[in-house]
């Protein structure tokens, strides 16, 4: 890959990191080690391939000139150049079908041209200087340096390890916290489990949450469960759409667990009683209410690809749907 491309590649990789990190969509969809992972990879493959290069003999020839590329470098003589050094100056010579000592007459004869003044050989190509060795230096310098960075953003500077590197304590209260607040909606005891094994939840099975209808266990991913652990017990409202997505899956599951079993029904339910469950779990009563107004102003986009989950029309202020038809507020 040449080096203008290699460039603007690591530009537009950082850009990309960059979008990452100011966009909470984005985080909320992708996890946070894929844009350090394929970054570190592109960083991998320039390093590597500029080491094999280095060690990597010539490069096969690819197919023959064409005629009018024969003539424009000066006719057949030119097919195979032979590079020399006169008085300290690289020259190029046409040496096709040539043999030694003709070469070395071809020399003598612009040695004589370059006395007088004149160019060595009519249209002789100019060769391309080669970087000097230090640049070449710099450049895999370059590529050691930002995998280095990388690996300490990934590894010393990125806080704690999520759910996983909570200790065994802080995960069994959250677990119980959680497994209260889906009470609170279902009516009855009921259990939230944070499925760290992914057997029941996870992008293994496209699914944040998964309840029993009318049942009492729930799960969620370790994500949601950690980012609620976030918000109730260290008061970090972290991503905006992240928080109000891990509250909705919650109260949604909750629900499930009531005995609800349309989605879209339970979707509606869930963006109303988010408001009250983000209250209890750390968040201002505004702050709550706008996540929720989010999560259903993006209903009507993500249930595009899933049209169970689209609220149904009833799903209003004043309609069938609102679980508080006395209050002016909705969700």
């Amino acid at each position: 890959m040449e080096a203008t491309l290699a460039r603007r590649v690591r530009i537009a990789a950082v850009v990309l990191l960059v979008v990452w990190f100011l966009s909470a969509r984005l985080q909320s969809v992708i996890p946070l080690w894929l844009p350090f992972l394929v970054y570190a990879g592109l960083e991998l493959n320039f390093l590597v391939g500029g080491l094999r290069e280095r060690g990597a003999g010539p490069r096969a020839r690819g197919r023959a000139p064409q005629t009018t590329d024969v003539e424009e470098l000066g006719g057949d003589d030119w097919l195979e150049p032979v590079l020399v050094e006169i008085e300290g100056e690289d020259v190029w010579l046409p040496a096709a079908g040539k043999t030694d000592e003709e070469v070395e007459e071809l020399v003598e004869e612009a040695r004589e041209r370059l006395r007088r003044g004149e160019p060595a050989a009519r249209d002789a190509p100019v060769p391309r200087p080669r970087a000097p060795r230090r640049h070449r230096l710099l450049a895999r310098l370059e590529g050691l340096a930002v995998v280095g960075v990388l690996a300490l953003l990934l590894f010393v500077l990125v806080p704690d390890g999520g759910w996983s590197g909570l200790d065994e304590a802080d995960r069994e209260k959250t677990e119980t916290l959680l497994s209260s607040e889906a009470a609170r909606i279902a009516g009855h005891e009921a259990r939230v489990r944070c499925d760290a094994d992914g057997d029941a939840v996870g992008i293994v099975q496209h699914a944040d949450g998964l309840a029993e209808v009318g049942g009492s266990n729930a799960y969620l991913t370790p994500e949601l469960c950690h980012r609620l652990y976030r918000l109730a017990f260290e008061n970090d409202e972290g991503a905006f759409s992240q928080t109000a997505r891990a509250i909705a899956v919650l109260a949604h599951e909750a629900w499930h667990l009531h005995g609800e079993s349309d989605e879209g029904v339970t979707n509606c339910y869930a963006f109303q009683s988010g408001v009250t469950l983000g209250q209890r779990l750390g968040l201002s009563e505004s702050t709550a209410a706008r996540m929720m107004r989010q999560q259903l102003a993006d209903n009507a986009t993500y249930g595009r690809s899933a049209r169970e989950y689209l609220v149904p029309a009833e799903c209003r202020n004043g309609g069938e749907l609102d679980l508080a038809p006395e209050s002016s507020r909705f969700p």
